[in-house]
C-alpha cells in the first residue's frame, strides 16, 4: 500500500543561514505508516541518514543538480 508523500524544500533555509532539522523532525512526525518523505536540500545531507535510520526509516537519494539533492524516506519494512 501506498501513502501519500509530504515534500520538504529546505535551500532556502540555508540561504538565509537557517537550521532546517526542525522543519524536518516536524514532518517525519506527520507521516503515516505508509507514507514517505521527500527532502530537497542542496548537499546530501548524512547525518540526517542516521537519525531517521534510528527512527525505523530507509532512504535513497538521487544527485539532481550540483547543489540539488531528492532524498527519499520511508519505514523499513517489517519481516
Amino acid at each position: 500500500m501506498v501513502g501519500n508523500t509530504i515534500e520538504l524544500d529546505v535551500r532556502d533555509f540555508h540561504r538565509r543561514g537557517e537550521e532546517p532539522f526542525g522543519a524536518i523532525m516536524e514532518a517525519v512526525g506527520r507521516l503515516g505508516p505508509e507514507d514517505a518523505f521527500v527532502l530537497i536540500n542542496s548537499f546530501e545531507p548524512l547525518p540526517l541518514y542516521g537519525v531517521l535510520a534510528g527512527k525505523g526509516f530507509e532512504h535513497s537519494a538521487e544527485q539532481v543538480a550540483p547543489d540539488h539533492w531528492r532524498i527519499t524516506f520511508k519505514r523499513r519494512r517489517k519481516g
